[in-house]
């Protein structure tokens, strides 16, 4: 179902609950991701794999749907041979893919469309740790023009996620200012600090007072990491706070698979929710049924 109000307005009210990791659900459907470009491969090669993967998101509860397009750039499409303009119609492709999806649905549903950092290009593992050695001008010039198409593609919201560098941030909210679209904030961190190394707070505080921001937090980091990183979001902007981990499990750049045990627990929700959380959700390896659980603690919103 089409969303009649705006998110923000929805979050003053309760909490919603996003979707997953797209990447795992696209295996699941038996997707090769193999390529540098990731899921946004499917964007143009197999579209209709991508909207599948968020109906199941939305079959399960999710009520705000992440697009297809973090790993998705002018600059990594060019390596492949795409041109500029074929590039701006697949970014717009993938807002188009979650809202087909949303529309299906009994409930209202938000699309995100997904603005990840400028290490997810690279597909070397650095988003996990920031630092490329890049200005803060020259890292809003390679963001803007992106941000610039998927606002123009009409999301409901811009979701800069995974970003492991306060510097990075300040180039995101500077490539997004005067886009018209709202947006929310969300680092990757490890404990109480960015990727990085930058303490939450002072990573916060860029965006306490930027109206143009509606919700802060975390995502793709270990669930254990999120309680107190509510917490702190909650503190320093007073602002609803977005929250999706990882599974638990560790990524191994180099041999590009994951390991480890999974400890995500939608029983964890309620903790969030007291402390500020206003948009719940996962992020890589967890997948629709544990946002059904997350969904059934949550309560639907009508």
């Amino acid at each position: 179902m089409q969303p009649t109000r705006p998110l923000a307005a929805v979050l003053a009210e309760g909490t919603l609950v996003l979707d997953g990791g797209l990447s795992n659900q696209l295996e699941s459907q038996g997707c090769d991701l193999s390529d540098t470009l990731w899921s946004a491969r499917l964007l143009a090669d197999d579209p209709e794999q991508i909207r599948a993967a968020h109906a199941s998101y939305v079959r399960a509860g999710a009520q705000v749907l992440i697009t297809s397009s973090y790993q998705a750039t002018y600059e990594g499409f060019a390596a492949r041979g795409t041109g500029r303009a074929e590039a701006a119609g697949l970014l717009a492709r993938s807002v188009e893919l979650a809202r087909a999806a949303g529309a299906a649905g009994p409930l209202p549903v938000w699309v995100a469309a997904s603005v990840g950092p400028y290490g997810a290009m690279l597909a070397d593992g650095s988003e996990y740790r920031g630092r490329y050695g890049l200005s803060v001008r020259e890292l809003e010039r390679f963001h803007r023009p992106r941000v610039g198409t998927l606002a123009e593609a009409g999301p409901d919201v811009l979701a800069l996620e995974t970003v492991p560098d306060a510097d990075e941030a300040q180039a995101l909210l500077r490539a997004a200012e005067g886009c018209g679209v709202p947006l929310w904030l969300s680092y990757s961190i490890a404990g109480e600090r960015t990727r990085a190394g930058q303490p939450l707070a002072d990573a916060f505080a860029l965006a306490a007072g930027n109206d143009q921001v509606i919700a802060v937090g975390v995502n793709c980091c270990e669930p254990s990491d999120v309680d107190r990183a509510v917490e702190i979001a909650a503190e320093v902007t007073g602002k609803p706070v977005v929250v999706y981990p990882n599974s638990g499990e560790e990524w191994d750049a180099s041999g590009r698979g994951w390991k480890g045990d999974g400890t995500f627990d939608p029983g964890r929700v309620q903790g969030w929710q007291s402390a500020g959380a206003r948009l719940v959700g996962g992020c890589c390896r967890v997948g629709p049924e544990q946002i059904a659980g997350l969904a059934a603690s949550v309560g639907p919103r009508r």
